[in-house]
């Protein structure tokens, strides 16, 4: 679809900065020097991100040890950082499906590390994935056809705002839908509350111990195993098991990055749930993480590799550590000599501290927070802002184009990637 502008307002504009990918909303232009203005919905994130550009960029911004320098400049001493180092990490990976297309080889090049900066939200659901599947759903399944949908561990709007407009609670689409909150934090029962209404009923049910016990709990009591027949367990527990194997079409639905360390129990527990309901029933869990072009970057790298992030192209090929990959670990443990960061869609996204060689993609705002001696800095195009693109929506089987709201001249992800491949060589043999 071509991009199209209305009275100013961007009218085919897809939202890159949260799981969801709204693509209901438009963006207001305006001149080059004012700020995008959110038109057609009613996201604090989206506004707060869009604050972010609050002008057209007056130029590419290019740093080398804290100092300006022309683009070429930037990415001969980005490349020479590279050819120098013996085991670079790639980290952060806020880009779009060209951007993680162009990274893939460099990083095979290079024999790098690979990790999202939200790492171990990641792993939970890839984890739990990985030991013994799961059934899923897209956001269109869940509007129209859940008539139960169980929050599992809060309200995940600060991950994703719109949760319940794109889940189409309330929506006339299902004549009756009951939403339960399963562990709730703090203010969400007023939230859920405030969501009943025509067609849709809501319950609160407090954890019994921790999540992972409540969680367990539920399982036994789904699968009616017989220490849950006779266990003084609570009545809310046992009505919402009941719930689940009379309901049409139960969903799931959890957020990695609100889950505890060792989330990838939790999820486990869940997926057991959603299995078990399955023999009799329709049931789904959705995950809800992503945001910032992560889960594209694990989509691209995953069907170009064979393997999630958390993986190099090592000496003995192929290498998948979900653990001991971690972007926090092995900086912590001098693991790796050179860092590069990818941050194209947020300029808050700030590498973990550290002393490494580093070299930094991102809006040019961001130049600022990482000015140092060692870093090399190169501003990028944001998709969805500056350029165009595509990103995968948190359900994982949608990917969204994305549109420029106002097109600018700073190089894609894709494009510094390309030429830091292109010079690698020759700083080898330098």
């Amino acid at each position: 679809m071509a991009h199209r502008l209305r009275d100013g307002v961007s009218m085919t504009w897809t939202c890159p900065f949260c799981p969801l990918a709204c693509d209901h909303a438009g963006v207001r232009t305006g001149s080059g020097a004012q700020p995008l203005e959110l038109q057609g919905a009613d996201c604090a994130l989206a506004r707060s991100k869009l604050a972010g550009f609050a002008s057209a960029p007056a130029g590419i911004v290019a740093e080398v040890d804290g100092q300006a320098a022309a683009l070429e400049a930037a990415v001969a001493a980005a490349a020479q950082r590279l050819a120098a180092s013996r085991q670079p990490l790639f980290a952060g990976l806020g880009t779009d499906v060209a951007g993680m297309r162009a990274l893939y080889p460099l990083a095979c090049a290079t024999g790098a590390i690979c990790d999202a900066a939200p790492g171990e939200a990641l792993m939970h659901g890839l984890r739990a994935l990985q030991d013994r599947g799961q059934f899923t759903a897209t956001l269109a399944e869940v509007r129209t056809r859940a008539d139960l949908i169980v929050f599992v561990g809060g309200l995940p709007l600060a991950v994703a705002p719109l949760l319940r407009e794109r889940l189409g609670i309330g929506d006339p689409q299902v004549p009756q839908r009951h939403v339960v909150l399963l562990g709730p934090r703090e203010g969400d029962a007023a939230t859920l509350a405030a969501w009943a209404g025509a067609g849709v009923t809501v319950e609160t049910i407090a954890l019994h111990g921790d999540l992972f016990d409540t969680v367990s709990l539920l399982d036994a009591l789904v699968a009616k195993r017989p220490a849950a027949a006779t266990a003084r367990l609570p009545e809310a527990l046992r009505a919402l098991a009941d719930r689940l194997h009379a309901a049409h079409y139960a969903v799931l639905v959890g957020a990695p990055p609100l889950l505890p360390a060792q989330g990838a129990l939790i999820v486990e527990t869940v997926h057991r749930t959603v299995n078990e309901l399955n023999r009799k029933t329709r049931a789904a869990a959705l995950w809800i993480a992503g945001g910032n072009g992560v889960a594209t970057a694990n989509q691209v790298f995953t069907w170009l590799s064979g393997l999630p992030l958390r993986s190099r192209a090592g000496p003995r090929g192929l290498e998948h550590e979900p653990l001991r990959y971690g972007s926090l670990r092995l900086i912590a443990q001098g693991a790796v000599d050179a860092l590069l960061w990818v941050a194209s869609f947020d300029a808050d996204a700030v590498p973990p501290a550290n002393d490494l060689p580093m070299i930094v993609l991102g809006p040019p705002a961001l130049a600022a927070k990482v000015r140092r001696p060692g870093c090399v800095f190169i501003s990028v195009s944001t998709p969805g802002i500056g350029s165009a693109g595509h990103i995968f929506r948190t359900d994982g089987t949608v990917l969204m184009p994305l549109h420029a709201a106002r097109p600018d001249a700073l190089p894609t992800v894709a494009a510094v990637m390309q030429g830091l491949l292109a010079q690698l060589p020759a700083r080898r043999a330098a």
